[in-house]
């Protein structure tokens, strides 16, 4: 138990943690200490600075972003308790054990195909990379279906042209397969460990992915190399890019990162909108693994995702129905910059000194 002394102690320790006003003030100012107590109404006179604070506090539209919202429960009572136990037994007993199969007969047609065509066609590139096009967009299809995928399509059908660019808003790595199963894409995407980045430097490099990691510097000029060589090819499959770089819960979209149109190309947005009335598609990286992400969604009753190919953020998030903010997705890996929070204390601190000049 503290005691009276220890108690002191950790109040003069607190203080000594608080920061001093007068430090985030203009050289040569000081507090003037005013003539008569301040009263409720002198307090109130900073209030837009405390609205603000609060609100950052109560409804922060950055985390907001990368939030998974969970369904609303439904099996409160006792007549719909039962319905839902049979769903749990119709989907892990019935729906998931086919659909492991369908995935498992879909990789062995693949492998069987892909790991000769790959080997014995070494001389003849076009052909080999037509057939391994296929093949991808066949995998993809086993995936989908996996899911028990409901894909709507509207606007044209992406075409194979030069210096053609493709953007997305970004939900989940199965953005992309979900796209790949109607177009061969090559897509530009994070390096990840284990299956899946074994996968992205083997199959996936073939039909001309790009990969980058995203704690180095030094790749971002030999993927922007990679990115304008590529769209110079008349062959190359249509280049897809995230510039969102990271997913987001289809509910929002973050700042697009430049590079996607710095590349002297035509840009042709995609939208992505998942139906959440099955399952919800956004895939929390920092929170689970990819596999367990496909275990959740091979578990729903269905991925519903529809898709426009139209124009930009705007457009995007207009024809998608999704909120526009003004944040940087790569926040979602940092903390706030110190020259940040620095700003806003200085910002505060000049804000109770024309406060107490007034008085």
């Amino acid at each position: 138990m503290d005691t009276p002394g220890n108690l002191k102690t950790s109040i003069s320790e607190l203080d000594l943690d608080r920061p001093n006003i007068e430090d985030y003030l203009p050289s040569g100012t000081s507090i003037q200490e005013p003539l008569d107590k301040l009263s409720l109404r002198d307090l109130l006179d900073i209030s837009p600075t405390l609205t603000e604070a609060a609100g950052a506090i109560v409804d922060d539209s950055f985390t907001r972003c990368f939030k998974s919202n969970p369904p609303e429960p439904w099996n409160w009572n006792v007549y719909l308790f039962p319905l839902w136990c049979c769903g749990v037994v119709i989907r892990y007993g019935i729906l998931f054990p086919v659909r492991v199969l369908v995935l498992a007969i879909g990789w062995i047609i693949f492998l069987s195909s892909y790991i000769p065509v790959h080997l014995l066609l070494k001389g003849h590139d076009k052909l080999r990379k037509k057939i391994e096009r296929s093949l991808v967009e066949v995998i993809c299809m086993f995936f989908v279906a996996s899911w028990t995928g409901v894909v709507k399509y509207h606007g044209p059908r992406p075409s194979r042209r030069p210096k053609q660019v493709f953007v997305a808003n970004h939900t989940s790595m199965i953005d992309f397969i979900v796209l790949e199963q109607m177009t061969p894409f090559a897509v530009i995407m994070q390096k990840h460990p284990g299956w899946v980045g074994l996968l992205q430097s083997t199959i996936l490099e073939s039909v001309g992915c790009i990969w980058f990691h995203r704690s180095e510097a030094k790749d971002r000029e030999i993927v922007a190399k990679k990115l304008r060589d590529h769209v110079q090819g008349a062959d190359n499959n249509p280049l897809l890019i995230f510039p969102e770089g990271t997913c987001v819960n289809n509910h929002y979209t973050v700042m697009f990162k430049k590079g996607a149109f710095e590349l002297d190309s035509t840009v042709c947005p995609i939208a992505i909108k998942y139906n959440k009335i099955f399952v919800d598609a956004f895939w929390n990286s920092r929170k689970q693994s990819f596999t367990t992400h496909l275990l959740q969604l091979m578990t729903s009753w269905a991925v519903t995702p529809i898709e426009f190919a139209e124009r930009v953020r705007g457009i995007i998030s207009d024809r998608a129905g999704l909120k526009k903010v003004p944040w940087d997705g790569y926040l979602k890996y940092s903390r706030p910059s110190p020259k940040h929070r620095e700003r806003k204390q200085q910002s505060f601190a000049e804000s109770v000194l024309r406060s107490l000049e007034e008085k």
